[in-house]
């Protein structure tokens, strides 16, 4: 009966362990450059990717349902330029996007929907990133109009490591009371260590009014993952099955750089 207890109690902590990580998904569109000035190389690469990205593990993407990007007010769709690719060891999407007039893009994906059977649902992250480009910062916040959306209250550029990062979480166009959103660390070298498996992955709230703060301890890419779940099932092997939306926003912070001296 004592070893048939400890048998329990370590399939318990493993169960949890597995759980607490299958939570932790986020969709990807990481650009080589967000922020693109008059000298730098205006032809940009983006990576598309599903991930645990702190952990460095990833899963298979499918070709999106949609990949936009939306400049000066007139959405282009870029899903044709998607080429195969392998991001963390699994199938991935890259495309190179040249950036040709100032202004503000808001590149976005919206996946097929993936199935994932350690949460028994389906997973759609509607994810964005934003690119600055030639000194033009006008639009910044502007609304894409998704299902589900982080609309930032911060620039999403031009942020140093420590910065406050505000944004209000909205679910067809109306802000998510007291909404949980997930962030996590790009540890995209392999180098950053998590002293717990707690701290992993942040999690925080919004307020009654949608809006979250959180302030970034490290430079680096940052996700930021709002979760809801849909109205609407999808069917599995016949059984209707939930999903999980995610409003997805990935910013880069800088770190702070002093003036070289003689």
């Amino acid at each position: 009966m004592f070893r048939f207890a400890i048998f329990l109690s370590f399939a318990s902590a493993f169960l949890l362990l597995i759980c607490g990580s299958a939570s932790a998904h986020f969709g990807m569109v990481i650009p080589s450059d967000n922020m693109i000035m008059q000298d730098n190389n205006r032809t940009i690469k983006l990576n598309l990717s599903f991930s645990h990205p702190f952990e460095r593990v990833g899963m298979k993407l499918l070709k999106p349902q949609r990949f936009t990007v939306h400049h000066a007010g007139a959405t282009h769709d870029l899903n044709p330029s998607l080429i195969p690719a392998t991001i963390m060891g699994h199938p991935a999407l890259s495309c190179d996007y040249a950036i040709k007039r100032p202004g503000i893009y808001q590149f976005f994906m919206e996946p097929t929907p993936y199935w994932e059977p350690a949460e028994d649902c389906f997973i759609i992250h509607y994810t964005k990133t934003v690119v600055a480009a030639f000194g033009d910062d006008e639009g910044w916040d502007e609304e894409l109009g998704l299902k589900t959306e982080i609309v930032p209250l911060t620039k999403p550029f031009g942020l140093y490591q420590g910065n406050l990062f505000q944004g209000i979480v909205k679910v067809d166009g109306k802000p998510v009371p007291y909404a949980e959103v997930e962030i996590e660390y790009y540890n995209e070298t392999g180098s950053s260590q998590a002293p717990s498996d707690y701290m992993i992955t942040q999690t925080i709230k919004a307020d009654a009014n949608g809006l979250f703060s959180y302030a970034v301890p490290k430079a680096g890419w940052w996700g930021f993952a709002a979760l809801s779940t849909a109205a609407k099932k999808i069917p599995h092997n016949g059984v209707d099955k939930e999903v999980e939306l995610g409003a997805v926003i990935w910013i880069h912070f800088e770190p702070w750089q002093e003036q070289m001296t003689k």
